[in-house]
């Protein structure tokens, strides 16, 4: 577990400032749901699935997180 946690750190460090997208907001949410499945031995692909899904649809939402803009 101890290797996950570090995984997950060293793979969501550089999404920390980049949270002004759906995209990125993806990527961290899956990455988030994936290391939290892990954790409590559930399906990793599952958590990722879900916790992508939850961070795309959190640009709606006020989180106190920047607002999305889009790139297009």
């Amino acid at each position: 577990m101890r290797k996950t946690v570090l995984l997950f750190a060293l793979l969501t460090a550089p999404l920390a400032g980049c949270m002004q997208d759906p995209t990125s907001r993806g990527l961290a949410g899956a990455a988030t749901g994936a290391l939290l499945a892990d954790v409590t031995d559930n399906d990793m692909v599952t958590g990722a699935v879900i916790g992508g899904l939850a961070g795309v649809a959190s640009c709606g939402i006020e989180l106190g997180l920047p607002p999305c803009q889009s790139r297009y």
